[in-house]
C-alpha cells in the first residue's frame, strides 16, 4: 500500500515550521491514496461495511432449575441469573422468546444427591420436569437443550461414579449418561449436550437415541472442555464443584490447542452435530482453529466466570455495561462461533433491539 508524504510534511513532522500554515496548500497534506478512515466516518459507513453481525438468533440461554414453586433466588456472584423453579422459569423462557432467542439450556439442581447421580436420568427429575413445562407452553416456537452431566447429581460433584481409590470411571459414566440423555428426549428435548468429557460418550449416546426412536434429536458435543478456572460461579449455581480433587483428569489442559482439534474430530467421528469451546474468551484462538476444520456448526460457551467479572467491574464502574457485553460477544462471533451460549442472551437482544 503506498503512502506518498509531500516535502512540506516531512519538514513539519521534523519539528520545523510550515511556510504557510493558513494558505491555499495544506503543508500536512500526506498525499495518501488508501484513507481507511474513510469507512468510519459514519455509523451508516461503519454499519454497512461491517464484517461480524451479532444476532439474537444464534443465541442459546442457560438456566438453572431447582425444585418447589415460586422460587427464585438470585446467584450472588451472577447477578441477574437465578435459581428458580420450573414455574417461575418458564416466565423468562417467555421472555428470551419475544426477544428473538429461539433456545435455552437446562441446568438442574436436585434436592437429592448421590454417589451414582441417579437424579440425572429420574423420570420425575428436575430436568425432566422442566423439558415438559417447557415444551407444553412453548411447543415449537422454543428449544429446549438440555445439559448431560452428572456433576450436579452426584455428592462427590464429579461427572462420572467415581471408585474407591478416588479414579473416575469413564465407561460406567457413559453409560448413565446415556440414560439421562434418553431420559430427556423421552419428556420431549429438542437436543442434547453432553458436557462430561467422558471418552466415547457422543457415540454411545448417538446409539442408544437411535436405538430408542430419537434419531432427530441433535447432539450438541462439548468437545473441547477446558479445566478452567473461569467455571466458579457456575460451580455456586449449581452446587456442582468437586468434593474432593478437581477435573483434571477429564478435562482438557488449557495449554492445549492441538489436543481440542482431536477431541473435536473424534466426536465428528461418533455423530456430533454441533461441537463446542468451552470457555470462549481465554480459547478465541482454540475457537478459530476449530471453526477452520469443523464439518459441523462450532459453539461457544461464554462461561459464567466471564459473565461475572464484566458485572463486578461494570458495578465498579471500571467499564462501560452495555458496549462491554455486546464488544465480548461480538469477538466471540468474529472467532468462528456460529452459536453462542451466553448468560448475557437477554440483555444483548435488547441492546441489538435498539
Amino acid at each position: 500500500m503506498a503512502r506518498k508524504s509531500s516535502a512540506k510534511a516531512r519538514r513539519g513532522a521534523a519539528g520545523r515550521e510550515p511556510e504557510h500554515l493558513h494558505g491555499d496548500e495544506n503543508p500536512f497534506d500526506l498525499g495518501l491514496t488508501q484513507r481507511p478512515r474513510r469507512l468510519r466516518s459514519s455509523e451508516l459507513i461503519r454499519g454497512m461495511v461491517r464484517e461480524t453481525a451479532l444476532d439474537p438468533k444464534k443465541f442459546i440461554y442457560p438456566m438453572f432449575l431447582c425444585e418447589g414453586k415460586r422460587v427464585k433466588e438470585e446467584v450472588p456472584s451472577m447477578p441477574g441469573i437465578f435459581r428458580q423453579s420450573v414455574d417461575l422459569a418458564l416466565r423468562e423462557m417467555g421472555e428470551a422468546a419475544k426477544l428473538g432467542i429461539p433456545a435455552v439450556l437446562l441446568f438442574g439442581i436436585p434436592d437429592h444427591k448421590d454417589a451414582m447421580g441417579t437424579g440425572a436420568f429420574a423420570g420425575d427429575g428436575i430436568v425432566q420436569k422442566g423439558i415438559r413445562a417447557a415444551k407444553k407452553e412453548f411447543g415449537a416456537d422454543l428449544l429446549v437443550v438440555t445439559d448431560v452431566c452428572l456433576c450436579e447429581y452426584t455428592d462427590h460433584g464429579h461427572c462420572a461414579p467415581v471408585s474407591r481409590d478416588g479414579v473416575v470411571l469413564n465407561d460406567e459414566g457413559v453409560a448413565i449418561h446415556c440414560a439421562t440423555a434418553l431420559s430427556h428426549a423421552e419428556a420431549g428435548a429438542d437436543m442434547v449436550a453432553p458436557s462430561d468429557m467422558m471418552d466415547g460418550r457422543v457415540g454411545a449416546i448417538r446409539e442408544v437415541l437411535d436405538d430408542a426412536g430419537f434419531e432427530n434429536v441433535p447432539i450438541m458435543a462439548y468437545s473441547a472442555k477446558y479445566a478452567s478456572a473461569y467455571y466458579g460461579p457456575f460451580r455456586e449455581a449449581a452446587d456442582s464443584a468437586p468434593q474432593f480433587g478437581d477435573r483434571k483428569s477429564y478435562q482438557m489442559d488449557p495449554a492445549n490447542s492441538d489436543e481440542a482439534l482431536r477431541e473435536v474430530l473424534l466426536d465428528i467421528e461418533e455423530g456430533a452435530d454441533i461441537v463446542m469451546v468451552k470457555p470462549a474468551l481465554a480459547y478465541l484462538d482454540v475457537l478459530k482453529r476449530v471453526k477452520e476444520m469443523s464439518t459441523v456448526p462450532v459453539a461457544a460457551y461464554n462461561v459464567s466466570g466471564e459473565y461475572a467479572m464484566i458485572k463486578a467491574a461494570a458495578k465498579l464502574g471500571w467499564v462501560d455495561h452495555d458496549r462491554i457485553i455486546l464488544e465480548t460477544l461480538t469477538s466471540i462471533a468474529r472467532a468462528g462461533a456460529d452459536i453462542i451460549i451466553t448468560y448475557h442472551a437477554k440483555e444483548a437482544a435488547r441492546l441489538l433491539g435498539r
